[in-house]
């Protein structure tokens, strides 16, 4: 009996191009020897034998001859002359065909469009040719191959629908007020564990994040796909959210700042002048001509937080006060005050 090439892509017999790939896709993830350090010797005899089925039966002619003959067939009986990946000869005036394997390296390369780079990992098997080269930086096959994986986890192919994918892990990135109203850049050092064919290794990653100006508490920054990697699981999402760091003199409402100043009792009904210096480094000088009530804000108009979605505006400043009252009055005062206040 000949190696059954169906049960080997785990497909019936009925199967189409579609099927045969997805069941390829899913077998030489599951057996290339680059992902099996542990298994080697099995994986690649088996990742050998997924590929040569692969070859025959996504080729509709060497398909034909199997399906007539058996591998017996195709591999040495008698197939049409004509058919492809046969190499015809005469012996006593019969057709005789070799059929040429192909090697595994080249079908998976030719499949996903990239070779592994652990130049020669695999070895040579079966065609002459061998994987990758020492040009392919070290991450290119795991990244490639996540890669594949969630796409065909995304159309739901596989066993089981695909592979899932980690939760999102979720930081806080404090930021200063400051920070938010200018912009600023921040170098985030973050180390996780990655999947190498030596096995589970940490690598550590600086991650820049640009923070733009007017930014609020809560916003997220995600990294795809930056957290740890581990078997049968699509890494998760690294997200950051910004956190507000308190602030000496400002207040954040939405788009607007609130300051609150102390002013006397004289001052609130008499006129004040109030001084601002800006999260930019201004110095406003605002006269407060309005008699001051404990409810009363001067609203000073662009002078608050940059609205991201409307470049080059601003929020308001709003200037609250809080008035000090004198603790005592003698009869005197009490008797002038209340003779002006009657007055007016």
């Amino acid at each position: 009996m000949g190696v059954d090439y169906y049960r080997l892509l785990q497909v019936d017999r009925s199967a189409k191009d579609d099927d045969l790939k997805k069941a390829y896709r899913k077998l030489a993830m599951k057996w290339h020897p680059d992902k099996n350090p542990n298994n080697k010797k099995d994986a690649e005899a088996k990742f050998k034998q997924i590929s040569e089925a692969y070859d025959v039966l996504s080729d509709p002619q060497k398909r034909y001859v199997y399906d007539q003959f058996g591998e017996e067939g195709l591999k040495g009986q008698v197939p049409p002359p004509d058919a492809g990946g046969f190499s015809g000869m005469r012996d006593g005036g019969a057709h005789t065909f070799r059929f040429n394997t192909r090697s595994p390296d080249d079908i998976f390369t030719e499949f996903f469009g990239f070779a592994s780079p652990f130049g020669g990992g695999m070895g040579d098997m079966g065609g002459g040719s061998r994987m990758g080269g020492p040009n392919f930086p070290r991450n290119v096959f795991r990244d490639d191959i996540i890669a594949s994986l969630r796409n065909a986890a995304s159309s739901g192919e596989g066993s089981g629908g695909g592979m899932r994918k980690a939760a999102p892990i979720e930081r806080n990135l404090p930021c200063s007020l400051e920070d938010l109203y200018k912009g600023t850049t921040k170098k985030m050092k973050i180390s996780r564990d990655v999947l190498e064919t030596s096995g589970r290794n940490t690598m550590e990653e600086i991650l820049t994040i640009e923070i733009k100006p007017g930014w609020k508490k809560g916003t997220k920054i995600t990294f795809p796909e930056k957290g740890n990697e581990q078997p049968g699981v699509i890494p998760s999402d690294l997200v950051f959210i910004i956190d507000e760091k308190p602030h000496g003199v400002f207040k954040r409402d939405g788009n607007d700042l609130i300051a609150t100043q102390k002013i006397s009792l004289v001052e609130a009904l008499t006129g004040y002048t109030a001084q601002v210096t800006t999260l930019d480094g201004r110095n406003l000088t605002i006269p407060i001509n309005s008699i001051v009530s404990p409810t009363y804000e001067e609203v000073v108009k662009g002078e608050g937080m940059p609205i991201p979605k409307e470049p080059g505006k601003k929020g308001n400043l709003r200037i609250k006060f809080n008035i000090k009252f004198p603790s005592r009055l003698t009869p005197e005062q009490k008797t002038g005050i209340k003779r002006l206040l009657t007055a007016s």
